[in-house]
């Protein structure tokens, strides 16, 4: 699990089953992406996101609601997929373009600092490019993740 932000964290499958990891980094809220898990104190979120597809539009937004308005709450928030690499790359990816104004290149920058395995599936960046109507091939992405190995 790693810090992308003050309130933002983005994890594995097994980081929402370890609760003392959870209690020691105070997370309070919990995008589960790969499958639910119920944990005590913390208010949680799963949504059906299947690897290595397109992510539906309604998904996301939902996705990124939940996670700034536990922000909002002053809440920090783990977003958690099997890996950690796709799609908590990917939400994580929305939810610093909406709470920060950044553009989705910017912030896949700002998680791959603190993250070095986040890497959006081509599916998955289609998804975001088209629900934020930003034309930014994968290609792309892929020269700017390489800039951090």
């Amino acid at each position: 699990m790693d810090e992308i932000r003050s309130w933002l964290y983005i994890g594995n499958y097994s980081d929402t089953q370890n609760k003392n990891q959870l209690d020691f980094k105070s997370i309070r809220a919990m995008l589960q992406l790969a499958a639910p898990v119920k944990m005590a104190g913390i208010t949680s979120l799963y949504l059906p996101v299947n690897d290595m597809s397109p992510i539906k539009h309604e998904h996301l937004k939902q996705g990124v609601e939940f996670v700034l308005a536990e922000k909002e709450k002053g809440s920090k928030t783990l977003v958690a997929c099997a890996a950690g690499i796709n799609r908590s790359s990917t939400f994580c990816i929305a939810a610093l373009r909406e709470a920060e104004g950044l553009s989705l290149l910017d912030a896949f920058k700002e998680i791959k600092k603190n993250h070095s395995q986040a890497m959006p599936q081509e599916l998955a960046w289609e998804s975001l490019c088209s629900y934020y109507d930003e034309k930014i091939s994968y290609l792309d992405l892929m020269r700017v993740s390489a800039q951090y190995y």
